[in-house]
């Protein structure tokens, strides 16, 4: 059976560890990290995830500033609301919550974050620091899978690891992170996505296989290499009366079937998606030290 990779336990370790150096910071006098979110809209999910967010703040104890703008906001507004952020240099890291309304453009808004303070590392400049190998801030679900690699100990140099996707948040991102010259990395990549002929040969051929395609059990058995590490970033619900919820979750990977031939392998829920609320204040702790940008 395959070692499963607990991402709920690491971030917990990786919210220890932060917390540990807050009160190091607070004991020799020193700013404590303050990260700022702005949230358009009234969006269930998004306001979860801010949530979120802001309470992890709490509990490492950085300070953390929600800001609540109307749907009907103005791009022009969302845009100043942010350069405000921008100068108050109280404020070391910011996130604006996707998705926003359509009447903005994600592009300019992205744009607008100064890259020192953009600890989602979607700007184009933190984006193109990645690509250079050069310190940056890692967007967070990019950043977890690195973690989790990295403290299970999956020797990934000089093995073929082929990602399933190709999204500027996921695959595209790590195919470049699986080949630069670091551990993680090393690897030879194929990146592999819905163009892709004979798919599930090439996902065979992997012996480290990242599944970021967003459909529900998308890879299964016959996929999978016997002994490949699997990484599934998927996570979708689907009805069942059974649960309380009404609901329950599942990856873009058949678990059970896959999970007897993997060596290794991250669980939905409690894989990677709670690796990237970790991401973001590491990310922000770096910001507040000025460790990315001096």
């Amino acid at each position: 059976m395959a070692l499963r990779i607990d991402g709920k336990k690491t971030s917990e370790q990786i919210k220890g560890e932060i917390a540990a150096q807050v009160e190091e910071i607070k004991q020799n006098g020193g700013k404590i990290p303050h990260l700022a979110a702005i949230l358009v809209g009234s969006d269930g999910a998004s306001q979860t995830y801010v949530g979120a967010k802001v309470k992890a703040c709490e509990q490492v104890g950085f300070q953390s500033t929600l800001v609540l703008l109307k749907e009907s906001i103005s791009e022009e507004d969302l845009l100043s609301e942010i350069q405000k952020v921008n100068e108050n240099p109280d404020i070391d890291g910011l996130i604006v919550q996707l998705p926003l309304p359509k009447h903005i453009s994600v592009e300019k808004v992205t744009a607008k974050i100064l890259p020192e303070k953009d600890v989602d590392g979607f700007t184009p400049a933190n984006v193109g620091r990645m690509a250079l190998n050069w310190p940056t801030y890692i967007s967070a679900t990019p950043f977890g899978i690195l973690e989790l690699l990295k403290r299970y100990e999956i020797e990934t140099s000089g093995k073929h690891c082929v990602v399933i996707g190709r999204s500027h948040i996921v695959g595209s991102p790590m195919s470049i992170l699986m080949a630069r010259n670091a551990n993680p990395g090393n690897c030879t990549v194929t990146i592999t996505h819905s163009r892709t002929k004979n798919l599930g040969e090439v996902a065979r051929t992997a012996d480290i296989l990242i599944v970021a395609l967003g459909k529900p059990e998308f890879v299964t058995a016959e996929m999978v290499k016997p002994g490949a590490v699997v990484i599934d970033v998927g996570i979708h619900r689907v009805e069942d009366p059974s649960k309380k919820s009404g609901f329950r979750l599942i990856g873009d990977v058949k678990f059970e079937e896959v999970e007897p031939i993997a060596s290794a392998i991250t669980p939905v829920p409690g894989g990677v998606g709670p690796m990237t609320i970790a991401a973001l204040l590491y990310n922000t702790l770096q910001a507040a030290g000025r460790r990315v940008y001096p």
